[in-house]
Order: C-alpha cells, then structure tokens, then sequence
C-alpha cells in the first residue's frame, strides 16, 4: 500500500485500500483477527465480485471498465497462495469416482476440502463433470 502510494499509483492505491477495509470488516465480524485463510477467503470474495463485473461490462460493451476490473483481479490473485494444476484436481477427482462416488454432489463433496481455498470451485465443478461424463462412457 505504501509502495503505491509512493509511487503514485492512484488505481493500486485505492485496490489495495478497499481490500484492506474488507479484511478489517471481515475482522470486526469474527472478533478477532482473521487468518491467513480467512483473508485469502476475502481476497476471493473480492477476485470473484470482479469477475461477475468483467462479464457485465462484456455484455454492455464497456471495454474499458472490463479492462479495469481484469487489472484489479490479476493484481488480487498476486496475494493468493498459488493455484492447485488441473492435473492434481484431475487425480483426485478420478479417486474419488473410483472410490465410489457416482453423481456430482458427492464427488465435490469428497473433492473439495482437499483444495479448500487452493482452487476455484468452477475449475473443479467442470473437471468433475468432464470426468463423470468419460466414467459413463466407459
């Protein structure tokens, strides 16, 4: 937050100040000060409040604006641990199918604590879909 200030990167500046007010609401809710994963959790909130924005902005036709909001996510997920590959979520998706989990909710449900806050849950909702759809095929 001081870098950008110093650097007078107003756009950065402001990002970073209306996350910081987010962890601090975040903070006051919980009583105490939130965790490493519950600030990554605000992070999230606040990659995925962005994203929703760019595909409104991309139906409206505010380029711009969606540029804008495609800047603030990449400068969000900087602060996030890094992502789970696809191909780990694969396995482990392909796991539990074989460990008996045949439809969708039971799946995720086995899939998800693993990378609890490590991946997004659509990646793992369509990996889970691609594999249940090749485990019916064969």
């Amino acid at each position: 937050m001081n870098e950008s200030r110093k650097q007078r990167d107003q756009a950065r500046t402001l990002l970073l100040s209306t996350i910081l007010a987010d962890i601090k609401n975040r903070e006051i809710e919980l009583n105490h000060a939130p965790t490493d994963d519950e600030t990554a959790e605000v992070l999230r909130r606040g990659i995925k409040k962005r994203r929703e924005s760019v595909e409104v902005y991309e139906k409206v036709g505010r380029t711009e604006a969606a540029a804008t909001e495609t800047a603030e996510i990449k400068a969000l997920e900087a602060f996030l641990p890094a992502a789970v590959p696809p191909e780990e979520i694969r396995a482990a998706v392909r796991e539990a199918i074989a460990g008996g989990a045949k439809d969708m909710g039971k799946v995720m449900g086995a899939v998800m604590p693993q990378f609890k806050g490590r991946a997004d849950g659509k990646l793992v909702n369509q990996i889970v879909r691609e594999e249940l759809a090749a485990s019916t095929k064969s």
